[in-house]
Formats: structure tokens, C-alpha cells, sequence
């Protein structure tokens, strides 16, 4: 407050905002107050107004701003605040990846101190890294990252989801003893065939086989997928 002690004016100092931290594209509202009085910013920077008791602060780098209250009579007096700005975190995440329905994949992010995940389908935890991603169907994950000071930033990755191949076999055959047959699969791009018992190849779409007993052969299949 302003008053007259003896003839001679004095100021109060004004009561101010601590210093505060925010995070880059932040604001935080800073107040003088203590004294019936008007009050002036400086600088300018980051800052809505530069006059009034109450101003929103945004700066882009760390600005020291200092108000001046000034009585009806004249009488000035300063304060000062400091509004730290820190950067938001570079977070990294795993590149987009591609598996087949039913397979999983690892999912890795960096660049932060602690990390959140969404949505929640398929994943093993939504939080931490690295976390194990087993979606259904392809899907788009977005992991935040936290810094020491609590400033926030993103990064998304997509795990694309291919269907299994669809294999068609030839019916169960009943041979004799010396004789062969043909085996044809269909529906993927590449065959493997178990066991080798009696069969002219263990890959391709067709092989003949001539086992000297009962067989039940296997084959499994593989798709390739063209984008």
C-alpha cells in the first residue's frame, strides 16, 4: 500500500506471482496485487496485455517479466518474475509393422521418461516400454511420453494386420501299395510339406507322393502380401 509517513511518500512493494515452469505453448496467468494501484508489464514478449493487475504469460523461451505499480500520486515500485519454458520431449516409437493374424510384435518407444498407450486393444500393458502389441485387425497405436518436468509430446505407429491364407488341399486318397498320387494345395504363395516320407518334394503347390504306408501329410502354407 501507498502511504505518507511524516510528510514523505512511500510504496508498498507489490505481492507477485512466484516463479513458475510450463512447458513449450503453454500459458500460466501472472498477478501483482497489494497495493490500489495501476500496473505496467515489461517486456512485451508472450505476454496478452501489458498493463492490468492480471496478464497471461506465453513465452516461447524462458523471460524474466518485471511490473511496475504505480500510486495516483506518482509513486512507483518493481517486482519481478521468472517464467521457465521447457522443451517438450522428442518421443520415437517403433516403425510401422506388418504381421500375420495371431502373430504379435514389439512395440518400442524412447525419448521420455514415462509412456502411456492407446487405445488399449491388443496391447500387453498401456503403460511403459517396450509393450507387446497382438491387435486382430490393423491398428493404429498413439504412445505419449512424459518428460522429467511433466511436459508431454506424441508419436503413433500402425500395426497392419494380414489375414491368413486360405489353403485348399486335394481330398484324402487311397493308393496301392507301389503306387503314387498328386498332392496340390491352393490359396497362399508359398508350401512346405512334413513329413518327407515318401514324397517327391517337401515344397511347392503340387508333389507326388508314394509312401509305402499310410501317410498323413501337413502342409504349411505362407501369403505374401503386395501394397
Amino acid at each position: 500500500r501507498f502511504r505518507n509517513v511524516t510528510g514523505v511518500q512511500t510504496c508498498a512493494l507489490p505481492i507477485f506471482s512466484p516463479n513458475t515452469s510450463i512447458c513449450i505453448g503453454q500459458s500460466t496467468i501472472l498477478t501483482a496485487s497489494g497495493s490500489s494501484a495501476t500496473y505496467s508489464w515489461s517486456p512485451s514478449t508472450g505476454l496478452s496485455s501489458t498493463t492490468g493487475a492480471s496478464v497471461t504469460a506465453n513465452p516461447t523461451s524462458t523471460t524474466t517479466y518485471t511490473v511496475t505499480a504505480t500510486s495516483a500520486p506518482g509513486c512507483t515500485k518493481t517486482a519481478q518474475v521468472t517464467v521457465t519454458v521447457n522443451p517438450l520431449p522428442v518421443v520415437t516409437v517403433s516403425p510401422p509393422v506388418t504381421i500375420c493374424s495371431g502373430q504379435s510384435t514389439t512395440l518400442t518407444a524412447g525419448g521420455a521418461n514415462t509412456y502411456s498407450w492407446s487405445p488399449s486393444t491388443g496391447l500387453s500393458s498401456t503403460s511403459g516400454s517396450p509393450v507387446t502389441a497382438s491387435p486382430t485387425s490393423t491398428t493404429t497405436y498413439t504412445v505419449m511420453g512424459t518428460s522429467a518436468v511433466g511436459c508431454t509430446a506424441t508419436a503413433q505407429v500402425t500395426v497392419t494386420v494380414n489375414p491368413l491364407p486360405v489353403v485348399t488341399l486335394s481330398p484324402p486318397i487311397a493308393i496301392c501299395i507301389g503306387q503314387s498320387t498328386t498332392l496340390t494345395a491352393g490359396g497362399a504363395n508359398t508350401y512346405s510339406w512334413s513329413p518327407s516320407t515318401g514324397l517327391s518334394s517337401t515344397t511347392g503347390s503340387s508333389v507326388t507322393a508314394n509312401p509305402s504306408s499310410t501317410t498323413t501329410y501337413t502342409v504349411d502354407r505362407k501369403s505374401t502380401r503386395l501394397n
